[in-house]
């Protein structure tokens, strides 16, 4: 079992800070996830992820030749879209992004509604998913991921750094997809940290045949085998269910789950590599050892991968990466520099017409007001966020605005627009935040200097009704709340719905927003009645009510005090 915890509800959060001052030579810390460190040429972004406690996936695969960015989800739990796009924006590198990760519905929609929302800002996004697991379905766009995920990031994080296209980069991942197959087995189940027993059990003597990574079972239990017996079942059933036209070139990964001994995954290696060789296979650069684990699982899996000639190339690659290196060239020609972030991506200002850096003037005003708002309720937000929460969204919002007027005023001296203003500062929002309302809220400033651009002679009422709705929009894209829900959206929806009426009635736009405003103060007090469906308040929904949401609260505060600019 997991022994070594704090706050079981945090284990993830603090061991992922660990691991981030632990590889700082290769990778940083962003919301959501972690980026590698840019050095040479702009390369298509690698972005894979899932749930914590696979180590070294996901975040140990972070690193030259290998992922460009990994998002981190709490233990065996689907990271959230906003995470998923935090870390894809920070690790865009002009050249495309490739979404991947394994198979499962909690995934599939949460990297698939950060992929929409990264479309929508003009970024190329691909999504490659991970479908290895053969006991899992027989359909194979059914099957499950677990250690094969493995060999897909490979193959693509070598394809990228290599300087293979977007096209190219999903091309080599697809193939190297639909060129692996695994089989797992299962001797003890594994244990969430803070919890007194396994999420399953195997019969004493007995082992679970086609486990997954996420603390599901096996299909079935049968006796235990010896070494032997259980390798040639691995390989047996693993070598059935080989791909139409598959050669005669294979990689192999035996993969230990958590707590089978090395020694163990050797004893089996023994034999399988036998069997694969009496099949008549050549095995390329197998890998034995720990490479997708399941916490503390007792139980291992056989991955093979067939390759052709460029699945083999990219699969013999160097990689240097926290939980896996491979080396040809000297270590030294694959490290990056920690200051590669700034070098490989200048920001250029594009020009602004008069009217957008007069309304940028006003932007940063507005900014301060946000600034002004947030430090002053710092406190009071974190106490209504701790009734059925962490408590930092008061810290959190101080976090981002500071760091968002930051950049503001730095794009507002270099004489930008009110675009480029409002985006700059989501940027820093979001980078410097943390959490998911850091995600949202740089998003959302993004959204809304989108909705206005750098190119106007004029702005309007209409205008600015618009960028709310760009607000309003990365929001509810990358969020998926709903009014309801009990989160900001609660207040937000409202407010932008009564600034939206009292426009198109003919209301100045300064009396509008301040009917908008009051809207939101109510709305945002009328969610003291409701009980949480979203987040992490979700599981203290009974403890919830009678209190309003934090983030309706600092939204309804921030709209009300900009009224008065």
């Amino acid at each position: 079992m997991t022994i070594l915890f704090n706050n079981p509800a945090e284990f993830a959060e603090d061991q992922f800070e660990g691991f981030l001052d632990l590889y700082s030579d290769r990778l940083r810390g962003v919301p959501g996830g972690a980026v590698a460190h840019r050095s040479g040429e702009p390369q298509v972004a690698v972005i894979v992820g899932g749930g914590s406690g696979h180590y070294p996936a996901f975040c140990g695969l972070v690193g030259p030749g290998f992922a460009t960015g990994a998002v981190v989800g709490n233990v065996f739990t689907s990271p959230s879209a906003a995470q998923v796009y935090s870390v894809a924006k920070a690790a865009h590198q002009g050249r495309g992004v490739i979404l991947s990760f394994g198979n499962y519905a909690g995934d599939n929609m949460n990297f698939g509604i950060a992929a929409d929302r990264l479309r929508k800002e003009g970024i190329d996004v691909r999504i490659v998913v991970v479908t290895d697991d053969i006991a899992s379905a027989t359909e194979e766009e059914k099957r499950r991921g677990i250690a094969g995920d493995f060999t897909v990031f490979k193959v693509m994080g070598a394809a990228a750094a290599a300087g293979l296209d977007l096209d190219g980069v999903e091309r080599a991942g697809r193939a190297a997809n639909s060129a692996t197959r695994t089989l797992g087995v299962a001797f003890s189940g594994c244990t969430m940290p803070g919890a007194e027993h396994p999420l399953f059990t195997v019969p004493e003597g007995h082992l679970g045949l086609g486990l997954g990574i996420h603390g599901e079972p096996g299909i079935r239990d049968e006796p235990l085998p010896t070494a032997e017996q259980l390798a040639h079942t691995l390989t047996t059933a693993v070598l059935e269910a080989a791909p139409a036209n598959a050669g005669k070139r294979v990689t192999a990964i035996v993969n230990g789950l958590g707590t089978t001994k090395y020694e163990e995954l050797f004893l089996l290696w023994k034999t399988i590599s036998a069997n694969l060789r009496d099949a008549g296979l050549e095995i390329i650069e197998p890998e034995v050892g720990e490479i997708v684990t399941s916490l503390d699982m007792g139980g291992c899996s056989l991955t093979l991968m067939w390759l052709d000639d460029e699945l083999e190339t990219f699969w013999r690659a160097d990689a240097y990466a926290p939980g896996y290196r491979k080396q040809a060239a000297p270590i030294a020609n694959l490290v990056a520099s920690a200051g590669g972030e700034e070098s490989a991506e200048a920001a250029v200002i594009p020009d602004a017409t008069e009217a957008a850096r007069a309304l940028g003037t006003v932007a940063l005003a507005g900014l301060e007001s946000i600034a002004r708002t947030l430090h002053t309720n710092e406190v009071r937000l974190g106490e209504i966020d701790a009734v059925a929460g962490d408590g930092d969204h008061g810290r959190g919002m101080v976090k981002g605005i500071d760091a968002a007027l930051k950049a503001g005023a730095a794009a507002h001296a270099a004489d930008a627009g009110v675009a480029w203003i409002l985006t700059s500062a989501g940027q820093a929002w979001a980078e410097f935040a943390g959490g998911t309302s850091g995600v949202l809220w740089g998003a959302a400033l993004e959204g809304a200097g989108s909705a206005l651009t750098d190119s106007r002679e004029a702005y309007t009422p209409t205008d600015f009704v618009a960028a709310a709705d760009g607000f309003a929009t990365a929001i509810t894209d990358l969020g998926r709340a709903t009014i309801g829900d009990k989160t900001l959206v609660d207040a937000l929806l409202p407010f932008v719905e009564a600034l939206r009426e009292q426009v198109a009635a003919g209301t100045d736009f300064a009396s509008a927003w301040s009917t908008a405003a009051a809207v939101a103060t109510e709305r945002a007090a009328a969610t003291a009645a409701l009980s949480p469906k979203l987040g992490r308040a979700r599981p203290l929904a009974e403890k919830s009510v009678g209190t309003p949401d934090a983030g309706a609260t600092s939204l309804a505060l921030i709209v009300t005090d900009l009224g008065s600019l």
